[in-house]
């Protein structure tokens, strides 16, 4: 396939790596590498599948104070939060469940196996380098949880010659403060990177004034957060590495306050930490080893009116071995075997706290002249819910240089976490897990005046786990079909950066019973996000637009939440080429909406940093 073939940003998709493994190192740090999609080095040119990438700059110019905040950028993504920064926030990937998207940091999967979310509120932006989403089932590379799609975020890494300080400091309404430090740099072989990062927010009043009973009052949020990496690269080219991240919150939630007494108070503590270490060699020119281990952990410890109530704490240990084995120019194939251990602690007692998972997959990537293949094949053997076996096929085809078009199939499956199993008085030990089938249709083209690509998708999920009111609990009580068409669209035009997309579907209860043809709760059926930057000189200024249509909160749809669209704007001084004054006003018109029913979202807010990077 020739080079000059779709050479569009990461939104679109696009071919197979014909990179071999004995080159995979030296292209480790391009800017382009994408790595999720297939477990494998490739550019964001080369993928098949529906891949969004946010690089360390656009993070920076987007002024996000999130990763959630960044994240809904992305084709596909809504948000329920539970009432502003900090607080418990979900997020849905094409209609799918909250935790049906698995989450990855520097290849260790983490998220808490009690609930089966990851607390993307808590991870510091500022701390990380980039972050890969695939959206469409990934459970034929991954396992469990990869229904809706992936996410990997990879934290700062050292790269080029000498040490690089970078400092931010911030602040902005309801007296929100932020700041980070941190040093990096190598020499060739060696690399490392340290950085530090806080922020402190007295918060919104998270329930409304009119909700009975609930204190009046903000509800704040603090989170201090430090990252570690280092690594070498030997002169036989064995490559180890290893990095740590750590995240520490403290939030303070609103509460019925029965007795109605002064000083009653909620909050929690929580503490999300993942390390792991990675090596990489090649025994012979076309065979690539990759070991890693790591363990992620997940722990929160709430407070009533100052004295302790509860802790939960769940940890996850995970190891791999793969082979990337080049066959020929343009054919490679990737084996490989992984093991997960979850467990669960804490002041709650469950009648199962461990389990194990055994996984082994296999993956065949090529391209031939205008024609790309991706097939995957893996099976799982867990040690509750026995073997599930998910596949994977994609093919590519270039119709012209500018446009090509793609199909693929895939399937997946979900376990249910610990909580929908054994949380006391409310867990169903009888459950299945979930299973999942999708397909995936799309047309990408490239011109001289910008790019654009549309994507149609179908998934099936079977034995969908919901709250089921005639037993109280969770119970495979249904079953979903969500269709929907994604729309992207960028260009540069007379200095003007802009891009937007816009997907609509149709997230569709289809169990048989009462709620048949309900829509599946807090899933928007229209999102849409529109943003324009301009370089002035030594100004950018930029705007954002992201609105989504009316949901509802259960699902029986009887409680409505109407939609919204919420206008940011953002500007940016370059004091030198070193220093930056920026500014955002979020919610510029001050939109009253809800994501989830009861929790109120952030008016109209000012932010004002400045920001220090060594070249």
């Amino acid at each position: 396939m020739s080079k000059s073939l779709l050479q569009p940003t990461a939104l679109l998709l696009c071919g197979v790596s014909s990179i071999s493994p004995a080159q995979a190192a030296e292209h480790a740090y391009l800017q382009d590498q994408l790595v999720t999609a297939t477990r494998s080095v490739q550019t964001t040119q080369q993928s098949l599948a529906a891949v969004t990438v946010f690089d360390r700059a656009q993070i920076e110019q987007s002024q996000a104070t999130s990763v959630p905040e960044l994240l809904k950028k992305v084709p596909g993504v809504s948000l329920a939060n539970n009432g502003g920064p900090g607080k418990h926030t979900s997020l849905f990937m094409r209609g799918s469940e909250s935790d049906h998207v698995l989450v990855l940091i520097d290849g260790i999967k983490i998220g808490s196996a009690t609930s089966g979310g990851a607390a993307l509120q808590d991870l510091p932006l500022e701390l990380i380098e980039r972050i890969e989403v695939v959206r469409g089932p990934r459970s034929s590379l991954y396992g469990s949880e990869a229904i809706g799609g992936v996410i990997q975020i990879f934290t700062r890494k050292g790269k080029g010659s000498g040490a690089k300080p970078f400092f931010s400091a911030g602040y902005g309404t309801h007296d929100s403060y932020s700041g980070s430090a941190g040093i990096s740099g190598g020499d060739g072989k060696a690399w490392y990177s340290l950085g530090l990062s806080g922020a402190d927010s007295d918060g919104i009043n998270v329930k409304p004034v009119s909700s009975s009973g609930y204190e009046d009052d903000a509800d704040g949020y603090r989170n201090l957060s430090a990252a570690l990496s280092a690594g070498y690269r030997f002169d036989n080219g064995l490559e180890l590495d290893a990095n740590l991240l750590q995240a520490k919150s403290h939030n303070d939630f609103d509460q019925v306050n029965r007795a109605r007494t002064s000083g009653f108070r909620a909050n929690a503590n929580g503490e999300s930490r993942v390390f792991g270490s990675r090596v990489r060699f090649s025994p012979l020119d076309p065979w690539l080893v990759t070991l890693q281990a790591g363990r992620s952990e997940d722990k929160s410890d709430g407070y009533l009116d100052g004295h302790f109530d509860s802790r939960f704490d769940s940890r996850r240990d995970s190891a791999s071995w793969q082979n990337d084995l080049t066959l020929a120019v343009g054919h490679s194939l990737i084996l490989g075997v992984d093991y997960q251990r979850d467990e669960v602690n804490g002041s709650t007692p469950y009648a199962e706290d461990s389990r194990d998972n055994k996984g082994a997959f296999a993956q065949y990537l090529g391209t031939v002249e205008r024609h790309d293949w991706q097939l995957s094949l893996r099976r799982d053997d867990n040690q509750q819910f026995g073997q599930h076996d998910t596949g994977n096929i994609g093919y590519g085809y270039a119709l012209t240089d500018w446009l090509r078009g793609t199909i693929s199939y895939g399937t997946a499956f979900k376990a249910p976490t610990f909580n929908e199993l054994y949380f006391p008085n409310y867990g169903n030990p009888a459950l299945d897990a979930e299973t999942s089938r999708s397909l995936e249709v799309g047309l990408a083209g490239q011109h001289g005046w910008g790019h654009w690509a549309v994507n149609a998708f179908r998934t099936r999920i079977d034995d969908l786990i919901a709250y089921d009111s005639s037993i109280r609990g969770p119970a495979n009580v249904d079953e979903a079909r969500i269709r929907g068409i994604e729309w992207v669209l960028g260009s540069r035009l007379l200095g003007l950066d802009w891009s937007a997309n816009y997907t609509v579907m149709e997230p569709e209860n289809r169990s048989g019973g009462a709620n048949d043809g309900n829509e599946l709760a807090r899933r928007a059926k229209q999102i849409f996000n529109l943003d324009l930057d301009r370089r002035l000189g030594a100004f950018s200024l930029g705007a954002s637009l992201h609105a989504e249509g009316q949901r509802y909160d259960d699902l029986a749809n009887t409680r409505e939440l109407s939609g919204y669209a919420s206008l940011d704007l953002r500007g940016e001084y370059h004091i030198s080429p070193e220093w930056r004054l920026q500014t955002r006003v979020a919610n510029l018109l001050d939109a009253d909406y809800e994501t989830a029913e009861g929790y109120n979202q952030p008016g109209q807010a000012l932010y004002l940093s400045v920001r220090y990077q060594a070249l």
